[in-house]
């Protein structure tokens, strides 16, 4: 079992929450430095009494981020955003943010850094989302040479904003998307794998200083995707065509929205395959490499899309 500490950044959020308690299960003290410990709460039951610590600590600060990797032998930086809203940007977060944090770990001594960045990530990306994940890859690498890189595909659980998003859709909606045809491919990855990974990396040093990337079993078009979540919900929702420049007119009416279910940068990202060795760099791992099967999305996606069947919950009786 570790006993080591261990600094999670952005662990109360989708992915934090489970890499914070496969850790707690592994036996690490977590501290989860967030901007609002009274929010994360909720992951202190993950683990002994005392075990996991929410502390206040902000990637945009310096001496926050230095005060909470204080006496951790390991940090981990989930923090990532997916549209921009006030002071919360792009570069800001994913560039600077994962820069600070990298530096802050390397002057602390810290034994293992591990930054989650995105399989998108490209200088070259039509999508900002995709450039400053690149940026925050070259700069955590010149901070910190050994740092883990995680670079996972589509990520699903049951708070994702993927089969959510569709699956609520196919509620409301007569027709849903496929942007460009849905040729798109992608390779979703359980976050209880991308968890595993990661805390395995935390205790492993045979992942010090590489760049993984976190694919599941299958590689799906969009269409595939789409035609999957209209099937398990039994809803009558028509696929229809659209190209990206007219969803990115649509997209830029939701940007007003508080909290916007699809943006132009993201309609930018979806055009894009998300595939595990799509960058042809053999040096690149899998998570395979870590002796971890990825489960089939298909194990667990019905009981996330429960919620938008017909029938309360029922499951179309072809299924039966």
């Amino acid at each position: 079992m570790a006993t080591s500490q261990t600094t999670v950044f952005g662990g109360s959020g989708f992915v934090g929450r489970y890499v914070v308690q496969r850790l707690a299960e592994a036996g690490h003290r977590v501290l989860v430095g967030v901007r609002h410990p009274e929010r994360a709460g909720f992951l202190r039951p993950m683990g002994d009494v005392g075990q996991i610590v929410p502390i206040k600590a902000n990637i945009a600060d310096t001496n926050s981020v230095a005060g909470a990797i204080e006496g951790s032998d390991v940090v981990i930086n989930l923090v990532g955003i997916l549209y921009e809203k006030g002071a919360q940007r792009f570069a800001a977060i994913h560039a600077q943010g994962a820069e600070r944090v990298a530096k802050a770990a390397k002057a602390a001594g810290v034994r293992r850094l591990i930054h989650m960045s995105a399989i998108g990530a490209d200088r070259q990306s039509k999508s900002a989302y995709g450039r400053t994940k690149a940026a925050g890859e070259a700069a955590v690498r010149a901070a910190f040479e050994d740092a883990t890189i995680v670079r996972p595909s589509l990520i699903i659980g049951a708070e994702d904003g993927f089969l959510n998003l569709f699956g609520s859709l196919s509620r409301i909606a007569p027709a849903l998307p496929l942007i460009d045809g849905g040729t798109t491919r992608f390779q979703p990855i359980h976050v209880g794998d991308v968890a595993a990974a990661i805390t395995q990396m935390a205790d492993a040093a045979d992942s010090t200083g590489r760049v993984i990337e976190l694919g599941g079993p299958r590689v799906y078009s969009f269409r595939e995707l789409l035609e999957y979540i209209v099937s398990e919900t039994g809803r009558r929702s028509v696929l229809v065509p659209v190209p990206s420049g007219l969803m990115s007119i649509n997209a830029w009416f939701l940007e007003f929205l508080p909290e916007p279910p699809l943006t132009r940068d993201q309609i930018a990202m979806l055009a894009r395959d998300n595939v595990v060795g799509a960058s042809g760099d053999e040096a690149v791992g899998r998570i395979e490499d870590l002796g971890i099967n990825p489960i089939p999305i298909e194990t667990v996606a019905p009981e996330i899309l429960r919620r938008y069947r017909r029938g309360g919950g029922a499951r179309p009786s072809r299924f039966n």
